[in-house]
């Protein structure tokens, strides 16, 4: 049994690397909203779905390739992302309005959002086409992968140096550091805090859209309410990364694929949905402020 178990172990740490990079990305975007515009936007599921039927129908009516159907709706999710913002929050940012109003605009605006979709595309799970990218066996020493896999941890790694450069080494990045700290000190030091709302918005977008589509493209299964249920796992990847902490969600979001692999492969697949949430209640049990994040200063 137990040599049984280590003959199929770097198998299953390769499928959990694979599933934790897809949930990294989706609470990169995420922990980003939150942690620069400080509003837990609930439409951010959507943008995951909205992407992935894109993609979809990019490569059916159009027949992209995989590396012009991902980038184009990644991009037009981004976009959505700016006008959802736009038309639910900026309203509540300029008068002010408390964060529970900002959550609540974004569930009404997301219960809609996705009736609608339902209403235009029905429930049922659609396939992307076999054509889109191979997927041919390749096998590394002993581990078997797909170009898919393959795919969806060199888009995270890429994306992921890519948005920690920005973040560090230029000034957009400085402008979304100092406003995380303080907003309004932010533009009365000259920050265009509405420039880095958008931006903020169009990268989240952008990134929760390249998750939906890479999902897709694991599990060849794509429908409306995909994003409904990626939100529970961001929410839980966020909380145990450190809230607005990236290198949190990051790893969080690698630790719960990796496990949830393990839970399935070597337990039960009846309980791996759990594992996350187990982790959860863990971390707010014994580190509120979630592995890399920090308690708020106390003010007199």
């Amino acid at each position: 049994m137990f040599a049984q178990i280590l003959q199929q172990l770097p198998q299953q740490l390769l499928n959990g690397l694979v599933l934790g990079s897809t949930y990294a990305l989706f609470a990169l975007g995420f922990t980003l909203m939150f942690g620069v515009l400080g509003v837990i936007n609930l439409t951010y599921g959507f943008y995951f779905t909205t992407a992935a039927f894109l993609a979809l129908y990019g490569s059916k009516l159009l027949a992209l390739p995989i590396w012009l159907a991902l980038p184009g709706a990644a991009l037009l999710a981004g976009l959505i992302a700016v006008l959802l913002d736009a038309i639910l929050l900026t309203p509540l940012r300029r008068k002010k309005a408390p964060e529970l109003s900002s959550l609540m605009v974004t569930l009404g605006a997301t219960l809609l959002l996705y009736s609608l979709m339902t209403a235009t595309f029905g429930t049922e799970i659609r396939r992307l086409p076999p054509a889109i990218i191979s997927h041919a066996a390749i096998m590394l020493g002993g581990v078997r992968m797909n170009l898919s896999q393959i795919l969806i941890v060199v888009t995270t790694v890429l994306i992921v140096a890519a948005l920690l450069a920005v973040i560090r080494f230029t000034r957009f990045g400085l402008s979304m550091r100092s406003m995380a700290e303080n907003g309004e000190a932010a533009e009365l030091m000259g920050v265009n805090t509405d420039a880095v709302v958008r931006l903020v918005s169009f990268i989240s977008g952008a990134l929760g859209g390249t998750a939906g589509v890479l999902i897709g493209l694991n599990f060849n299964a794509i429908q409306p309410y995909m994003g409904e249920t990626m939100m529970l796992k961001g929410f839980a990847v966020i909380i145990i990364g450190g809230l607005g902490d990236i290198k949190g969600a990051l790893i969080a979001g690698l630790v719960i694929g990796v496990l949830e692999v393990l839970t399935a492969g070597f337990i039960s697949s009846d309980i791996k949905d759990a594992v996350g949430f187990i982790l959860l209640v863990a971390t707010l049990w014994f580190r509120p402020v979630g592995l890399f994040g920090r308690a708020p200063a106390k003010r007199a």
